[in-house]
């Protein structure tokens, strides 16, 4: 149980799962911590931004499913769910909801791949 998890679960009402790695210099929208629901065992990659707000401040609920990995200096906008099992890659801009076990990458993210499979914080499993 990483303090960090704990920091945002008590204090901000976050709901973060076990075994999930926030970086230090990721941004999780404070203005509605309720807002945030991340998985277990997920990585959220440093630089990265969850937002659960837009900018009329309409807040929106933003979910991250388990085994995920958004990857640095990706924003994940408000009222995005992302699937389990699923890759960003960094620096991509995720303005639509994302179905389980997909790759997806870009500005705005679109699909890579899909029918992938990832194991704990978000790596991918390469089958022979």
């Amino acid at each position: 149980m990483t303090l960090r998890r704990v920091y945002f679960n008590r204090v901000w009402g976050m709901s973060i799962g076990y075994g999930t790695f926030v970086s230090m210099s990721a941004k999780l929208d404070l203005s509605n911590p309720a807002g945030i629901i991340i998985g277990e065992d997920t990585t959220i990659a440093f630089g990265a931004a969850i937002l659960s707000h837009d900018p009329s401040g309409a807040t929106q609920m933003t979910r991250i499913g388990s085994h995920c990995f958004i990857g640095a200096h990706s924003i994940v906008l408000a009222g995005v769910t992302i699937g389990d099992h699923c890759i960003v890659s960094a620096g991509s801009v995720v303005v639509g909801d994302v179905a389980p076990n997909t790759w997806v990458s870009g500005n705005p993210a679109r699909l890579q791949e899909a029918g992938i499979s990832t194991w704990r914080r978000g790596a991918r499993i390469w089958f022979a």
